[in-house]
């Protein structure tokens, strides 16, 4: 009995010792006080992925920001494998090339310092047949929740879902959506599997994977790309019809109660606001819109009563001006809006500002990576006055800045001039000013003139540099991940 209780001690003695090593190496492993505060630490990123779509051809652009960390390499190479089409080495280089039509999709690696701030886009310019039209998008980042706000195939000839999984193991994707008649519960859409490092395009309403029959009615679709496993990057692209154009439809920000949507541009034809309301209750929405001339509500819009599980657009009465939009609701909404002009389509989203009211780590960089043809960018600032300063970027390095002003609650346009080695396409730098308020910003790329007028817009997002790491309590989640 004695050697018993003895063993059993002794097993105790050894379960505590093992418990306090591993506490201890999670108190030695977790982030130092340097830099962090009780909710955590901000640490530089040093690896980023994008997934260009590709298939349809078009010119890849990247753009490493300027000025950025030393160090690492950006690699793009087809997703199936392959050997990089091109690498950069060094911040604030660009590179461009244009492939063609069937190829595979393409993925940007960045690894080291030189990821901080990466972008990289793909741009489309057909001038004639059934997908005439100037398209662009920013090459996706891999995720597990998404949303899209854009037509419905009522109002599109195809409407076609891009998911490229850029890792080693399947993903499992569900798609949900909702139209102007609410939710379009289906079971079809459900566990589609994405093999590793390939990419399915899904059409939506043209197969069970893609809801199936019942979206083909829905003329305005908020698609939500949920994984059930895995990861996936996905872009959404839209044709209308021919001469109608065609058009990447931006992903949007997960829904919140206030937001601002930026890039409505100017000009003919019609501008309407999109507004998706995801959750079980329906949502009473403020709109007011951000013009050159200031702000107003648009007429008869001074609360829009947007139904549960649905999407509701409204007119902007914008009379050719260009303007930003902002949202304010009293639960979680996904905003975007629908333009036509000449024989083309836009779509925009909502935004992060570039500057936001968290102290030193506010992110203050755009970076643009494709500017060709006539390339206009659109700054609000609707809470406060703001400078910013705009750099364009070529083959030869970088151009001459540029400081723009933008007054409160107003909306700027200034047209991006190519820097030198820059006439057959360049990159763009938009840094804020310190001591302004926060900026809103957008690119629009258009070509021709009046019917044959083509366009896209692009919505700036803040190139990310850091990233926020939650502070590491003494736990096994520590050490385990």
């Amino acid at each position: 009995m004695l050697r018993v209780l003895r063993f059993r001690y002794a097993t105790a003695a050894l379960v505590l010792v093992a418990v306090a090593a591993l506490y201890g190496a999670a108190a030695l492993s977790r982030p130092s006080a340097g830099g962090a505060d009780a909710g955590g630490v901000r640490a530089p990123i040093t690896s980023a992925v994008a997934v260009c779509p590709g298939h349809e051809g078009g010119r890849l652009s990247v753009q490493s920001a300027k000025g950025g960390p030393s160090g690492g390499r950006i690699d793009t190479s087809p997703t199936r494998g392959g050997a990089p089409l091109a690498s950069l080495t060094a911040a604030g280089q660009s590179w461009t090339k244009d492939t063609g039509d069937g190829e595979d999709s393409y993925t940007v690696r960045a690894s080291g310092g030189i990821a901080a701030g990466l972008e990289a886009e793909q741009t489309t310019h057909w001038g004639g047949g059934p997908d005439r039209g100037l398209a662009g998008t920013r090459c996706a980042t891999p995720g597990t929740d998404l949303w899209f706000l854009g037509p419905g195939p009522a109002d599109a000839d195809a409407l076609d879902l891009y998911l490229t999984n850029v890792d080693s193991q399947p993903a499992s994707v569900d798609l949900r959506a909702l139209s102007e008649a609410g939710p379009l519960d289906t079971t079809d859409g459900r566990a589609t599997s994405i093999a590793p490092y390939t990419t399915a395009v899904v059409p939506i309403g043209g197969s069970p994977e893609g809801l199936g029959d019942i979206v083909k009615t829905a003329h305005d679709l908020a698609l939500h790309v949920h994984t059930t496993g895995g990861r996936v990057a996905a872009s959404l692209r839209a044709r209308i019809g021919e001469k109608k154009g065609i058009e990447w439809v931006p992903p949007s920000p997960a829904p919140s109660a206030a937001q601002v949507v930026p890039g409505v541009p100017g000009g003919s034809g019609e501008r309407r606001l999109v507004v998706a309301v995801p959750g079980d209750a329906d949502a009473r929405v403020r709109v007011r819109v951000v013009t050159p001339d200031g702000e107003f509500t648009p007429r008869g819009q001074d609360v829009v009563e947007a139904p549960a599980g649905t999407v509701t657009p409204v007119d902007l009465g914008l009379s050719g001006r260009p303007a930003a939009v902002r949202v304010v609701a009293d639960r979680p909404v996904i905003a975007g809006f629908a333009a036509t002009r000449g024989g083309d389509v836009g779509y925009g989203a909502a935004t992060a500002p570039l500057g936001t009211p968290d102290g030193p780590d506010r992110l203050t960089t755009g970076v643009v990576a494709d500017n060709r043809f006539d390339s206009v960018l659109t700054l609000t600032a609707p809470s406060g006055a703001s400078s910013v300063q705009v750099t364009t970027v070529g083959g030869q390095g970088p151009g001459p800045s540029r400081e723009i002003g933008v007054p409160a609650g107003r909306t700027v346009e200034t047209t991006l001039a190519p820097p030198p080695g820059g006439d057959g396409g360049f990159g763009a730098l938009i840094t804020i000013k310190p001591g302004s308020a926060p900026v809103y910003a957008a690119r629009m790329m258009s070509t021709g003139k009046g019917e044959e007028f083509l366009f896209t817009v692009l919505p700036v997002v803040p190139a990310s540099t850091t990233r926020w790491l939650p502070r590491a309590a003494d736990t096994q989640g520590a050490l385990i991940p």
